[in-house]
């Protein structure tokens, strides 16, 4: 799964240098609703009567095998005379406008909302077009990604008074979310020349809920990790999820699923999580995807250590699970983070999350649970928020909004009170909510990951010229002074441009001849990149200052 990286930008017609780790496009295009998947929805469909189950099924997949449509009245919830229903799932595609890149990197966005509708779920947020979902993807875009927000199956009874009938119907929840992003992923891998993306460079951003779908989906990778002690179910003695009816660990397969596969893979390189947690910290292995994550210290609602997950809805105990706290320091451990974490990074972001690290704080239960102490983990951000006089008035999610009076959320809520309740509701535990707030985390978030995505995708650009085949830079690393000679007598030189990892500019000036000498001796010890622009366009490369 890991690759030898050799960091090595080329890129025309942008501020190549800051591709990626900054917002180089000014405009994106959308491509919304586009269907990716159809299956069946737990939400929607009566399964109380087994024979009819199985009659509608079979009524679906003769259809599908014959390469006929599913008729309509398995579409429609209203209808009676199926007790199966099916959902189509739909996706939003966002590219930068005026890219002529055809090997971006693709990056999905899972969103939150407790696997159930918005309204449903206690709150004003759980699909692909909340606020936070759609500014993320605009912004991963404007950096030279291709990002792709969807939705996937929802529906489980976080109402139900038996705790092991709520944890039954959660793990197979978010099994079937599992298997919709692993759909998603392999559709989208099939059609990688007409997106202009390099189906094997994929990364997940999972938000909340999203967050447990994006850490099951690189973790969970064999039957009997479905089957520890918790995942049992004690009247049956075998697991909650039944692989006979839902499909394997792929989504393949199965009476009450209908994903056959394409052939592509599902792999994935990278997964950043923002405020969700690890079902379960023995599904961990070397080998798994690199993972960064971003967590509210003191989340009530996942854990930031080993805690319980809680229904928001109820406040109701579910299943025990592992926070970033805890499975950051175990993902390192086991190397899977080896391709960037040891680099030099000295950007205020990255110095913010590490003088957190050791760090103890009053924390949101009572003694002798009332501190925490924050792990010393490298690529996980610690979020300190004010601890509130309420549990569950503790801030989760600073990096969500919802605008009462903005167009960007478009969601129209099925059920439930009010739509300025569920607002006001939000407020008590995020009082600072706003377009403002939630970006400027946003912000924080892709300025501490694309550093470090950079070099775990290996990202190498083939636009115009090579750098390296073009101009012989060097020493690498170096200390007093970066020299630049060119290579070919073809190539005049102009300016030259050095940012930070951050994508910040730290110095600048003329290039004229065929060599030049940059005195760097005012640089901080770090990575930096320099781009040069030249008569055929820019071109940048990584070096190290000592």
């Amino acid at each position: 799964m890991k690759k030898t990286l050799l960091l090595l930008l080329a890129f025309s017609g942008v501020a190549s240098a800051q591709r990626y780790t900054a917002e180089v496009f000014s405009q994106v295009n959308v491509n919304a609703n586009q269907p990716y998947a159809t299956n069946i929805d737990f939400l929607t469909s009566d399964l109380s009567d087994p024979a009819s189950v199985v009659n509608d099924v079979t009524t679906i997949k003769t259809a599908l095998a014959q390469g006929q449509p599913i008729p309509s009245a398995f579409f429609n919830p209203f209808d009676t005379t199926t007790d199966v229903k099916v959902t189509t799932l739909n996706m939003d595609v966002y590219t930068p406008v005026g890219d002529t890149a055809t090997n971006r990197p693709l990056a999905i966005y899972i969103h939150t909302g407790n696997f159930l509708p918005p309204g449903l779920n206690g709150g004003i947020n759980g699909s692909k077009n909340d606020s936070s979902a759609i500014v993320m993807c605009e912004k991963l875009a404007k950096r030279g990604f291709v990002a792709v927000a969807a939705n996937y199956r929802l529906g489980w009874n976080p109402l139900d008074p038996n705790q092991f009938v709520r944890r039954a119907q959660l793990l197979n929840a978010v099994y079937r979310a599992i298997h919709d992003i692993k759909e998603l992923v392999r559709v989208l891998k099939a059609d990688a020349s007409n997106l202009g993306i390099d189906p094997n460079r994929v990364v997940l951003f999972g938000e909340g809920s999203g967050g447990y779908v994006a850490l099951a989906y690189v973790t969970l990778d064999k039957w009997a990790e479905v089957e520890i002690p918790k995942f049992i179910n004690p009247a049956t003695t075998n697991s909650f999820v039944d692989s006979n009816l839902v499909g394997n660990i792929e989504g393949l397969g199965g009476n009450l699923n209908l994903y056959v596969g394409n052939g592509q893979s599902t792999e994935v390189d990278m997964c950043i999580n923002m405020g969700g947690a690890l079902a379960d910290l023995s599904w961990l292995e070397a080998g798994d995807a690199s993972m960064i994550s971003f967590q509210c210290v003191r989340d009530p609602f996942a854990p930031f250590g080993n805690g319980t997950v809680v229904v928001p809805t109820t406040q109701d105990d579910v299943v025990d699970v592992s926070g970033a706290n805890v499975f950051q320091v175990k993902a390192n451990s086991l190397g899977n983070n080896n391709a960037w974490i040891n680099n030099t990074y000295n950007d205020p972001i990255t110095l913010a999350a590490r003088a957190r690290y050791g760090v103890t704080y009053p924390y949101i239960f009572p003694a002798p649970f009332d501190t925490i102490t924050v792990s010393n983990a490298e690529g996980m951000y610690p979020v300190i928020r004010p601890l509130a006089s309420s549990l569950f008035n503790n801030n989760g999610s600073p990096w969500q909004w919802w605008d009462p009076n903005g167009p960007i959320a478009s969601d129209t809520l099925i059920a439930g009170p009010p739509v300025i309740t569920y607002h006001m509701a939000g407020l008590a535990s995020n009082p600072n909510m706003s377009p403002a707030f939630g970006r400027a985390y946003q912000d924080t978030i892709l300025g501490y990951v694309t550093p470090r995505l950079i070099y775990q995708m290996n990202l190498i650009g083939t636009d115009e010229f090579n750098f390296n085949k073009s101009i012989s830079m060097y020493p690498n690393p170096a200390q007093h002074t970066l020299s630049l000679e060119l290579m070919d007598a073809d190539l005049d030189l102009s300016s030259y441009e050095i940012m930070d990892n951050t994508g910040r500019l730290v110095s600048a000036g003329r290039l004229e001849g065929m060599k030049n000498d940059i005195s760097i001796e005012s640089l901080k010890p770090g990575v930096y990149f320099i781009s040069v622009q030249t008569n055929r366009g820019s071109a940048t490369s990584r070096f190290i200052k000592q």
